[in-house]
């Protein structure tokens, strides 16, 4: 097994237990799970933002057109008001 690559060696027993080689392969093993947990929490709370604020939008474009159609019900009274 090629030494210099101990990120992708996820055992590390062919090393002597409290060798400098045994600590790097078992620190990038914890670097790695680090870096993919972290990514994972990353994609979940984009996944949860998008759906959230996806729904509170929908509301607000509702809530939008709803005030757009009664500005333009009021400005067609003022006008027929005014003929």
């Amino acid at each position: 097994m090629n030494k210099i690559s101990f990120a992708n060696n996820n055992d590390c027993a062919e090393f002597k237990k409290f060798s400098i080689e045994y600590f790097k392969c078992k620190g990038n093993i914890v670097k790695d799970k680090t870096v993919s947990t972290g990514q994972n929490i990353i994609k979940d709370t984009k996944d949860y933002q998008n759906k959230e604020w996806s729904e509170e939008k929908e509301k607000m474009n509702n809530a939008k057109d709803k005030i757009n159609k009664a500005k333009e019900k009021i400005l067609n009274w003022w006008v027929q008001m005014k003929i």
